[in-house]
Order: structure tokens, then sequence, then C-alpha cells
């Protein structure tokens, strides 16, 4: 609520009070013995000195009316005060225990013909086992409190009927146990709201670390793709390289062009990566992530290092989606990664990416290593690269299928739903 609607919460007097409030709850947390003396102390000034002053013979109607009770002793009178106001001391801790000692002694008191205004200390204890107690003993407590009142009333009704005077006893002790039931649902509701402000801090921290996790496990994927693709492909050049230098200078000047070229992508792409998680968004992004498009040149740079790359698409590959083609760029950019890694520079890869219908078709399949060595298979453990193919085709509903092929090579194959969107334009997040 605005201090438009409501100029109450800027009000200086009540932000006296709040604070004033705030630091009697901290003192009655770290004491509770203060406020329950407290209370009886204020009790006793109000109620119990004017008693101990001044006349006891009670309320009186007019002289042909009067109503008289019996005039105790200094000593009785105080001793039955001290009955009634002692156990308000633990009314929060035993709320019933308090009323019920309160009420027998207040049954005494009345069997005597007295009356005192420490009584009121009665209605105190109700309200405090509406407050604190067991709400399945307020009734006993509440059935107590009638019986106690109705010899009050036939007491005390000379000049009204006893109806009359047992209805205004019930209404004030009714008070008192609204006004505590009523303070037992507020704090409640306080309490519940605390509760529910913590969990709700809770959960946002949780998804803090959470999207901090999937951002890691993203920026993870995305370096892996990027530094374990270039850098084999530069290793394969530069060996390439060293071996022809020796017999074919010029070839190995190519190679290590072609070694400048890797390198110097690799360098872009993570400048690029770094830039996003930098969270540079007002940047211009003058290198766009790679997409369909970028498969001939991505094939070119394989084809540089020695494998001999065949390339097939088919469909309407440029209406898909930027998340869609850098998804499908990744995977054959992996596969592409392992048949250089693993059938080595002489392998022959075939690449088809094709779009039918609402599924796009990723196939990387390789002739294996020379002289029909057999492939070494993954590691027991796989690390980033097939199990970032396999995440990034569940962000689009797909499936990932990896093993090896029947000619002794090696064959990736990704189904994609095109029709899947989890992300903005620009990638799978």
């Amino acid at each position: 609520m605005t201090s438009v609607s409501n100029p109450m919460p800027g009000h200086a007097m009540m932000a006296w009070l709040t604070r004033t409030g705030q630091r009697l709850r901290q003192l009655d947390r770290n004491h509770l013995w203060v406020l329950d003396t407290a209370v009886i102390v204020v009790v006793f000034l109000l109620f119990c000195l004017p008693d101990l002053l001044g006349d006891n013979d009670g309320p009186r109607g007019p002289e042909h009316a009067l109503v008289t009770f019996t005039h105790l002793p200094l000593g009785a009178k105080l001793a039955l005060q001290i009955a009634l106001l002692l156990p308000l001391f633990w009314r929060r801790r035993v709320p019933f225990t308090a009323f019920a000692v309160i009420a027998a002694v207040f049954v005494v008191q009345w069997s005597l013909g007295a009356f005192l205004r420490a009584d009121v200390s009665l209605l105190i204890a109700l309200y405090s086992v509406a407050l604190h107690g067991r709400l399945r003993l307020l009734p006993w407590a509440c059935a107590v409190m009638v019986g106690v009142l109705i010899p009050v009333a036939i007491r005390v009704a000379v000049m009204i009927s006893v109806w009359e005077v047992l209805f205004f006893l019930l209404s004030v002790a009714t008070a008192a146990v609204a006004l505590g039931f009523a303070m037992r649902v507020r704090r409640a509701q306080l309490t519940a709201l605390r509760e529910r402000a913590a969990s709700l801090e809770i959960e946002r921290d949780q998804r803090s670390k959470l999207a901090a996790a999937t951002e890691r496990t993203r920026v993870a994927r995305e370096m892996h793709d990027i530094i374990g693709h270039n850098l084999s492909v530069i290793i394969t050049l530069a060996d390439g390289g060293a071996y022809a230098a020796e017999t074919s200078p010029e070839r190995g000047a190519e190679a290590l062009r072609l070694v400048g070229d890797a390198g110097r992508q690799a360098l872009g792409e993570l400048r690029r990566l770094l830039g996003v998680v930098r969270e540079q968004s007002d940047t211009p992004e003058l290198n766009p992530q790679p997409g369909i498009a970028d498969l001939e040149a991505l094939c070119a740079r394989i084809r540089a290092a020695g494998p001999d790359v065949l390339y097939h698409s088919g469909g309407d590959l440029d209406s898909l989606d930027r998340g869609m083609q850098l998804m499908a760029y990744r995977i054959v950019q992996e596969a592409l990664t392992n048949s250089l890694k693993y059938a080595g520079p002489r392998t022959r890869v075939l690449v088809t990416v094709s779009l039918v219908g609402a599924r796009l078709l990723v196939r990387v399949t390789d002739s294996g290593p020379p002289e029909g060595a057999k492939r070494p298979g993954p590691p027991p453990e796989p690390g980033h690269g097939l199990a970032g193919m396999r995440e990034r085709a569940a962000l689009y509903g797909g499936t990932v299928v990896a093993g090896a092929a029947p000619d002794g090579g090696w064959a990736v194959q990704a189904v994609l739903d095109v029709t899947s969107n989890p992300g903005a334009p620009g990638g799978p997040a």
C-alpha cells in the first residue's frame, strides 16, 4: 500500500510506535518474566490498591436496595488479592492451570460474601486461555466461567433481574475470549507470513543457484564445442604441417595458414561467448552464432585437416529459427570432431542434414580409421561431447543415437522436432 492511499505508515508517531512495539516484543522474547510481572503490578495498582486504601463494602444501590458485602480484615483482603494475582505470572506458560487456580480463589472469595476489584484477574486468565492455551481446553474454561458467574449474578441481582446481570457478566467474559482468540489468529497469520517469506527467500536462493548451475553447464558445453573442435583441427593440421615441411614446404605453409584461421575462429567464438557471460547485451553482435549456412565452412575446415568430408542437405533449412540452426551446427561440429579425433585424418565422413516435415534429421557417419583398424570406443565416463549433443536434442524434443556403423565406422544420428522452441531466437538457454 502506497503512502498516498494510507499516509499513516509514514507518520512520525506511527514509526515511533512501531519501533517501540518491536523493542517490547524483543524484550519479551528475551525476558518472559518482565511482561508477566508488569501485568501483575498494573492490576495491583489499578484494582487492588483502591480496595486496600478505601472501603470494601462493594457497590451500592439506593438506600432501599442496598447491596452489602462482607467487610474483610486487611490481612485477609491482601491474601485473597495475592491469591488472585499471583497465578497470572504463569498465565502464558500454563494458562488453563492459572485460570483454574484463580477461579477456585474467586469461588472462595464470593462464598465469604466479599467483593474485590482484583476479580478482574479472572477475565485476564480467561483471555490468556484463549490466546495461549490449548483450544480443546477453551470450552472447559468457558463452562467454568459460566459456573462461577451464576452465583455472582444471583448475589448482586437486587434492582434488576438475574438474567440481565448474568447477560452483562457473560458478555464481558465473551469479550475477553473473543479478544484472546482474535489475537491468537493474528499471531498465527503473522507466523505464517514470516514462514512464507522465509520459504520464498530460500526458494529464490535455490532458483538463483539452479540458474547459475544451468548457465555454468551451458557455458561449459559451448566451451567444449568451441575449444574441443578447433584444437582437434589445429593439432591435426600442425602434425600434418610438420610432416609435410620436409617433403613439401608449400603444403606446410598452407597447413600453418589453416592453423592460424582455426585459431582466429576459436578466439572469435570465445570472445563472443565471454561477452554473453559478462552480460554485455548492449554490445552489438558483430559475429552472429553459427547456423546451417556455416556447415559448408565447417566441413571445409575439417576437410583441410585431412578427412574426406561430404555434405548433403535437403529441405528448407533456412526457415529454421536461430536456436535450431545453432543446435544442429553444434551436433555436426561435435560429431566431426569425434571423427577427426578417433578415426584420424584419413577417414571419410558423410554429413547429412535434411528437413522432412516437422523433423530435422542430422546424420554424421565416418568410415573409421584406415587399414580397417578397430575404432576406439567412447570413454567409460563420457564428458561434454555426447552428453552435450543429447542435451541439445532434448531441448527440442529430439533424440541422439551414437554407435558403431555396420561398415566399421561410427555413426551419429539426431532426430529433432522443429515445432519445439524452448528459448528465444539465438539458441537454447
